[in-house]
């Protein structure tokens, strides 16, 4: 079959198949999640130090001084009477369960000065930044659970984002709008191990819902986000696995504006300064409706992000399936990548693979009239050269994709990896896929198909270089 005809043939089914290399499950799945703790049967309720439920009064400090006076007495059970409390930033302990029941809920301060600033890493650059609603900061064998419900109310942070965008875009200063605009998150776990997450909803976050940051043996389970009943606002991923390990996110549902489960590792030079990745992370029985990526691996990818098993997920109008992107300057390995059975539909892209992304916000330049020696020193992270420039390209390799069915795609794959670092070694097995378009490729190597069925609807040619082997096979 000529190239021409082979071309055709993307409007009818057809089957693409090439003996692959059979993979067994990684030995390490089972030790993923918080390890088993006891929470002493104490029980400190916040409404006895302050707290107050008419969905008016700031409780913050009260609901602190319990969480405190628990610790203090060698842990327990944090609760709240049925109402509706208000509260600012607010820091868990070791061995204290902060107990939020389905009759509870949280609405989160609309006031800045109610987040305290912190020492934290915010879209992979180490900078000051508020406090989260929800804190769990060196801490071990700490809880947040229970079926109620924490509204973040973020459209205040949303508000200060939009307008300070309109004034930085107009300075060419996208690449720090973001950092400087300081939203607030809904729940951290930062320098942390054996922390359990569970049964809880989170609506309207300011910026990221759940941020997973230098930790280990973390358990989110159950949780549902929110993000879109207010507005879309700006950045408000779901869960975001960011320089941790021995990571299980399960039986979680996210709506959301950007990108539902992420992992993240440091980008450009303070990435590759701290140099900590995101590796033993499982991430199973989930579903993702809007948002930017069921799966997300990147834009930080400095430290590396591997070891990761993405399975038994739906997605439901995502724009994204499986979604990876860095930037020339963020470097980093992403690597032994399992992503397995999985129903999507009506997604805009099943796979979208770049590792040269959003170059407006990825690559940082100080326009004229700045000087270097006056700005911030999170400006002066974004701006230091990584060097040599080799060091800050990024590598994708050895991800392993088998039994996914998907309906009602507008393209299959948008896979661009780079001259110098081509996406290598991709393994597609047992799925099948229909969808408008196959979609593009360019620089992969090592591709492999095996048992994978294309419905492709419409007679739209391959733009740039499709993939060699499906090509190959189609000639035959």
């Amino acid at each position: 079959m000529n190239r021409k005809n082979a071309l055709a043939t993307l409007v009818a089914i057809f089957t693409v198949s090439i003996l692959t290399a059979q993979h067994t499950k990684p030995d390490w799945i089972a030790k993923v999640g918080a390890r088993p703790f006891a929470i002493p049967a104490r029980i400190f309720s916040a409404n006895d130090y302050g707290a107050v439920n008419d969905g008016q009064t700031l409780s913050s400090a009260a609901i602190q001084k319990a969480i405190d006076l628990c610790a203090a007495k060698g842990g327990g059970t944090v609760t709240l009477k049925p109402g509706t409390y208000v509260s600012g930033a607010i820091f868990l302990k070791d061995k204290v369960n902060l107990r939020i029941d389905k009759d509870v809920l949280i609405l989160g301060s609309q006031n800045f000065d109610d987040y305290p600033e912190i020492d934290t890493r915010i879209a992979g650059i180490e900078m000051k930044w508020p406090a989260a609603l929800i804190n769990i900061i060196n801490a071990k064998n700490a809880t947040v659970s229970g079926n109620g419900t924490v509204n973040a109310r973020g459209k205040f942070c949303w508000d200060k984002y939009w307008t300070m965008r309109k004034a930085y875009d107009a300075k060419g200063l996208r690449w720090i709008v973001d950092y400087d605009a300081k939203r607030v998150r809904t729940l951290l776990v930062q320098h942390s191990s054996d922390i359990s997450i569970k049964n809880l909803t989170f609506k309207n976050a300011g910026f990221w819902t759940v941020q997973l940051l230098y930790s280990d043996h973390i358990t989110v389970d159950g949780v549902v986000i929110r993000n879109n009943e207010d507005g879309h606002g700006p950045s408000t991923d779901g869960i975001d696995v960011d320089s941790s390990s021995w990571v299980l996110v399960e039986n979680c549902d996210i709506d959301c504006n950007d990108d539902n489960f992420c992992l993240k590792a440091g980008r450009d030079w303070d990435g590759l300064r701290v140099n900590k990745p995101t590796e033993y992370v499982v991430i199973r029985k989930c579903l993702a409706r809007r948002g930017a990526g069921l799966i997300t691996l990147g834009s930080e990818t400095s430290g590396g992000i591997r070891h990761v098993l993405a399975t038994d997920l739906t997605a439901e109008h995502t724009d994204n399936g499986l979604r990876i992107k860095s930037a020339t300057t963020r470097g980093g390995t992403i690597e032994d990548i399992y992503f397995q059975n999985c129903k999507m539909d009506s997604l805009k892209n099943v796979f979208s693979f770049t590792l040269n992304w959003n170059p407006a916000y990825s690559y940082s330049e100080l326009p004229k009239g700045y000087k270097y020696e006056d700005v911030p020193a999170h400006w002066k992270a974004m701006l230091n050269k990584v060097e040599p420039a080799e060091k800050g390209i990024p590598h994708a390799k050895d991800v392993y994709v088998t039994g996914l069915t998907v309906t009602n795609a507008q393209n299959i794959f948008t896979a661009s990896g780079l001259e110098q670092s081509y996406l290598a070694n991709f393994v597609f097995s047992n799925s099948t896929f229909t969808g408008d378009q196959l979609g593009s490729m360019e620089f992969t190597k090592g591709w492999k198909f095996s048992n994978v069925v294309f419905g492709i609807h419409k007679n739209k040619p391959v733009a740039k270089p499709a993939a060699r082997e499906i090509e190959e096979r189609l000639k035959q």
